[in-house]
């Protein structure tokens, strides 16, 4: 089972929650938790242990041929997303807007944009006892994240076989990397907060959700500040409620030390077992 732990904006708490549910199922099965939230990794900092691999990841760029190219322009006429642009008697390339579709590559008639590889971030794989964790994190000045996320998920899907629960820290939002990050997961845990806020951006993140047709439900964290808002908006959408994370001084002192909750405070290991429940009885097609 994959499952994705996502959010409508950040702060939630999703890494929180990610982290201490996939070390709680650890303690009795082998777990994969994968952070894909790229651009910026920290399940890491709650997660230690050997690192097994470390793979550098790339994208393919086209590079312009100057030689044999005859400015015909097809090349631009072709790119959806102005990556490739001619302008005089140049052909100009913006490796921030390719999103490596290969069209202006495959149908250039003299074969002038040829595709190269171009670094974009790093994955690391790191064994701690029934944990595997990956963590990928994009080079500082890349900006698309979705690649990065798409190859993170092959390594896992090529590395570990079905029956192994998949968690993944996702990225906060409703844009194309949460979009990438759930497209092919089997169920959706949204953490929001019971403020105005968090409601709002809950909305959108269900809207989401309902977009792409995956069967999702949520948890509250910081339970007891705010209102009761976030609770009617479910009830009256018939969105289950798996578990309240309390408000609690506790909980934000262990995690400002990088440790995990559940084990120090029961009440909240309490919580997770009421997710692990409910995870269990799931009828997945």
């Amino acid at each position: 089972m994959k499952i994705a732990i996502a959010s409508g904006k950040g702060g939630t708490g999703k890494t929180t929650l990610s982290t201490n549910l996939a070390a709680f199922f650890a303690d009795k099965n082998q777990v994969v938790l994968a952070d894909l939230d790229v651009e910026e990794p920290n399940s890491g900092l709650f997660i230690t242990g050997k690192t097994e691999q470390i793979d550098v990841k790339y994208k393919m760029i086209p590079e312009w041929n100057e030689d044999t190219c005859t400015l015909c322009g097809k090349c631009q006429e072709n790119c959806n997303f102005h990556a490739v642009i001619r302008l005089g008697s140049q052909i100009l390339v913006f490796p921030e807007l390719c999103h490596s579709c290969y069209a202006c590559s495959e149908l250039c008639p003299t074969n002038s944009l040829p595709m190269v590889k171009q670094r974009m971030g790093e994955l690391k794989h790191i064994k701690s006892g029934k944990i595997d964790f990956i963590e990928s994190r994009l080079d500082i000045g890349q900006e698309q994240a979705v690649p990065l996320i798409g190859q993170t998920i092959h390594y896992i899907e090529s590395k570990f076989p079905k029956k192994t629960l998949k968690i993944f820290d996702a990225p906060p939002g409703t844009s194309c990397p949460v979009i990438e990050a759930t497209k092919d997961v089997d169920f959706v845990i949204l953490v929001t907060e019971p403020t105005p806020f968090g409601l709002h951006d809950l909305k959108l993140a269900v809207d989401t959700m309902v977009e792409l047709g995956k069967p999702h439900a949520v948890v509250i964290n910081r339970y007891g500040i705010g209102n009761n808002d976030v609770v009617d908006y479910c009830v009256e959408n018939n969105i289950p409620i798996l578990a309240k994370i309390p408000n609690s001084r506790k909980l934000a002192e262990l995690y400002s030390k990088g440790e995990l909750v559940y084990k120090e405070l029961p009440e909240f290991k309490e919580e997770l077992q009421k997710i692990e429940t409910y995870i269990l009885n799931l009828e997945i097609e």
